[in-house]
């Protein structure tokens, strides 16, 4: 019967395999209109879940059974579930690194870098420092990237390019830093692991940011900066007020990168690295546990608030409303949301191969892909177009992902190839795009279109031209008999 079934079903066409995809836009576009920035926050799940009918439809007219469409759709929230519970683990480790003093006390040394006359560039690694620390470039840009920006105005510098900085810096450390949604979906979806995918995209990522660094050196010969930064000063002691800042408080993170060097599994080190911050914060921030277990000095006024940092995170209180919101949030729970958005984004997905309408779609452009760097070079684009037509970066990672996974298993080349090319190109460029929820959370922040501030972001668009350079060139293109040797 099954076989009968599978010769009695009809191959898609174009239309067909469009018209989802065609929903899932006119459904993002709609919401994106009615929410805004906070459209990511459950209406685009739901335009997900519209799309996803639409594609059910499609392949119930095709004579596809319910139960094949479930299969699929388990098949693809598999590929995921690894990247799951790192990230409700990482949502653990920032609770309890912000309450052990980790995260301040990293963004207190990134402070120290800044000079008035490397503005540009002490800003782009500012923003890179405390975004890997973190693991969200969103809350680096609406809080020292926004402190940043007032800076900016009042040395008389260049909004567009400070804004160009806190972008760049803070898409860097996102894209580097194991706490991030993003970095932990790509390798999901290309079927890669989450430290070796970070270890191979620092061959495009850190060559890219060394170049942006360079630029806004450049950019800085000829600004005037004579102001004080009383603004940031006043962050840096309010910091020292409310948490005992030293260069231990970074041994957490220490041992997190020690584990993924020496390539430990990811969802024990990370959970590890978040009980690590607990114990830490016990030792070192015994005055700030006291405060959130309003007095209770007892061990189980100490369990109950570091226990409560893992779930639900911390709500810090410096007098400072910026800082508040910088180093406030985490937890176990606070990934909820991001974990939903990714289960229906990879729901649509898998619908979506199962049924045969991603092939269909995806066989048009293959046509013109003859050589690697054609192959990369039309992921890129592909991604890119995601970002344009979807208004989402998750989406651009887990449609193009989903689409071409399969050619590149085909070709022989190493999936981490996949999830770094997702990376160079999806998250990216998403900030880029003014309509994007990038762009859009961008420009609310910082108060500068990416119109403006997009020539300026010189990561966000060097990083995808040094991925069509290594292509092109073979320049390290890891191949699935390489894996061992990598």
């Amino acid at each position: 019967m099954q076989n009968n079934k599978a010769v009695e079903q009809r191959s898609p066409s174009i239309l067909q395999a469009s018209l989802p995809l065609l929903a899932l836009i006119a459904m993002l576009a709609l919401s994106v209109y009615l929410f805004g920035e906070d459209s990511s926050y459950g209406p685009n799940q739901i335009a997900l879940w519209i799309a996803a009918g639409v594609a059910i439809a499609i392949g119930f007219y095709n004579r596809f059974s319910w139960e094949q469409i479930e299969d699929g759709i388990k098949e693809g929230i598999s590929v995921a579930l690894g990247a799951l519970l790192i990230i409700l683990a990482v949502g653990s480790l920032i609770g309890t690194w912000l309450l052990a003093g980790t995260v301040p006390s990293m963004i207190y040394f990134g402070l120290e870098l800044l000079n008035p006359s490397w503005f540009y560039a002490a800003t782009a690694l500012i923003c890179a420092i405390i975004s890997l620390a973190i693991g969200s470039s969103w809350t680096t840009a609406a809080t020292i990237g926004v402190a940043l920006m007032g800076v900016a105005v009042g040395m008389d510098l260049s909004p567009a390019i400070t804004a160009g900085a806190v972008v760049s810096g803070a898409y860097f450390g996102d894209k580097m830093s194991p706490l991030s949604d993003t970095t932990n979906l790509a390798p999901a979806v290309a079927g890669s692991e989450l430290f070796s995918h970070i270890r191979y995209m620092a061959y495009t990522a850190v060559p890219a940011f060394v170049i942006t660094l360079i630029i806004f050196v450049i950019l800085g010969f000829n600004a005037d900066g004579a102001v004080s930064v009383l603004q940031l000063e006043k962050m840096q002691l309010e910091l020292r007020n409310t948490f005992n800042i030293g260069w231990l408080m970074l041994v957490p993170l220490l041992v997190l990168l020690y584990l993924a060097a020496t390539r430990k599994p990811a969802l024990p080190t990370v959970f590890f690295g978040a009980l690590l911050g607990g114990v830490w914060a016990v030792i070192f921030q015994p005055d700030m546990i006291d405060k959130l277990a309003g007095g209770d000095t007892t061990a189980i006024g100490t369990l109950k608030v570091v226990w409560g940092a893992l779930t639900d995170g911390v709500a810090i209180e410096t007098g400072s409303a910026d800082l508040d919101d910088l180093l406030s949030g985490g937890g176990m729970s606070s990934m909820l949301n991001t974990v939903w958005l990714i289960l229906s984004a990879m729901t649509f997905g898998a619908i979506m191969e199962k049924l045969g309408l991603l092939q269909r779609l995806i066989a048009g452009i293959l046509g013109y892909v003859k050589s690697l760097g054609s192959l990369i070079a039309a992921t890129l684009f592909t991604c890119f177009g995601a970002n344009v037509l979807t208004a989402d970066q998750y989406m651009a990672i887990v449609l193009p992902g989903r689409m071409y996974r399969e050619e590149f298993e085909r070709r022989g080349l190493d999936p981490r190839l996949l999830s770094r090319t997702l990376e160079d190109s999806a998250t990216l460029t998403s900030a880029l795009i003014p309509w994007n929820t990038c762009g859009a959370f961008m420009m609310g922040a910082l108060g500068v279109s990416p119109w403006i501030y997009a020539p300026f972001a010189f990561f966000n668009w060097i990083t995808p031209l040094m991925a069509l350079f290594y292509a092109y060139t073979g320049i390290r293109i890891l191949r699935l008999p390489e894996r061992q040797q990598a």
